[in-house]
């Protein structure tokens, strides 16, 4: 395993000890096998992501693939890349649209007038213990495109893209969104929208995107580059 799976695993076996009551045990475990957590570092990190475009190209280019072989993705695929959101985050979003669009019911997701799926209104959705998601800002005529659709799982579209022989570079749009985003908006804010909230003083405290009334308009103008490379 990499590194940072191998941490992965490390954390989801220490976090399902807990919820069992064997903790301890578990520690036992770790100790007597010489298991550790690997000090991955932050240039480590930040290198890899730059490796992996010199090695896979523009993750646009890989959506317009993806696009062009699978036609019933293409709003999907739209989807992702303006959302910003994790895989399983916008299969939920985009089924969440179609279901309440069939019941009359989209205005109780989707704000008209601020054009933003308000996701912390559905907090077993989006609110989860170490992922989250509060607010992505969409426009109207996606949004109607979406609610057109039908459903998928998160397994139709792995497998579709993976029957294809295309490689399944879903988390790179994230990393895409975030970068662009970085001309118009300030780590704090694409934090928020990206579902993140980290221990600081001034995100626990003092952060408040409801005051920050430029906001849809900065997200706006990014979503605007990333349309022109689609």
């Amino acid at each position: 395993m990499s590194e940072s799976k191998l941490n992965l695993v490390m954390c989801s076996l220490s976090s399902l000890a807990k919820y069992l009551g064997i903790y301890e045990q578990f520690q036992g475990l770790v100790r007597a096998y010489g298991l550790k957590w690997k000090n991955v570092k932050a240039e480590d990190l930040l290198l890899s992501r730059m490796i992996n475009v010199e090695k896979n190209g523009n993750v646009l280019e890989w959506v317009k693939q993806v696009k062009g072989e699978l036609p019933k993705l293409r709003v999907f695929m739209d989807f992702m890349v303006f959302s910003g959101l994790r895989l399983e985050e916008a299969v939920n979003s985009y089924n969440l649209i179609i279901d309440l669009a069939k019941a009359g019911r989209l205005n109780e997701y989707y704000n008209e007038e601020n054009e933003a799926l308000e996701h912390y209104r559905f907090k077993g959705l989006f609110i989860r213990r170490t992922k989250k998601a509060f607010v992505s800002f969409i426009p109207k005529r996606l949004v109607e495109a979406v609610s057109r659709e039908e459903k998928l799982t998160i397994f139709k579209v792995w497998n579709w893209v993976k029957r294809r022989g295309l490689k399944c570079r879903f988390p790179d749009i994230r990393e895409y969104y975030a970068s662009v985003m970085t001309k118009w908006l300030n780590p704090a804010e694409i934090d928020f929208l990206q579902g993140r909230i980290s221990g600081s003083v001034f995100m626990r405290n003092y952060f408040n995107p409801a005051l920050i009334t430029d906001l849809k308009e900065r997200v706006f103008k990014g979503l605007m580059e990333i349309q022109k490379g689609l």
